[in-house]
């Protein structure tokens, strides 16, 4: 039957989008605004009143919102902090299917959503490429006038 009436799987990554204090939640709130709520995506804060232990079981709790066999991208504010810490023994424990990317910000959560159909290792790679490029200043002084200031 050339599989025509084989179901073609649809594929979504599932999110896990954490920082220190609520800025996970606001960026989370944010993205809903601009590109409409989202399916599979957990918010985890590290707070101030909080031991790492706390993070650690919030972070397994939020994974475990998930289907057990979805491919989950962490989406991490800062390298080398606590959030990602815990995030990142999670991530290995699971290397299959979970990834890790720190840097969070708007644009890289819409851009994600915009990509979540693909691989993981895919959608990393273009998060790391668009992050790069995505950073710009504005910059009012005519060719002209920024010669004079030189």
């Amino acid at each position: 039957m050339n599989g025509l009436n084989q179901k073609e799987e649809i594929f979504v990554l599932a999110f896990v989008v954490v920082s220190h204090g609520k800025f996970a939640q606001g960026v989370v709130d944010s993205s809903y605004m601009i590109f409409g709520p989202q399916e599979k995506v957990q918010v985890v804060t590290f707070q101030l009143d909080e031991e790492p232990e706390d993070l650690s079981k919030s972070l397994a709790a939020a994974v475990a919102r998930f289907d057990a066999d979805d491919q989950v991208l962490f989406l991490v504010d800062l390298w080398g902090g606590s959030p990602f810490n815990a995030a990142s023994r999670i991530v290995a424990e699971h290397v299959d299917r979970m990834g890790l990317i720190t840097g969070l910000n708007l644009p890289m959560l819409i851009e994600a959503y915009t990509v979540r159909d693909k691989p993981l290792n895919e959608v990393i790679a273009h998060l790391e490429e668009t992050g790069k490029i995505g950073i710009k200043h504005l910059d009012l002084l005519q060719d002209s006038e920024k010669d004079e200031i030189l």
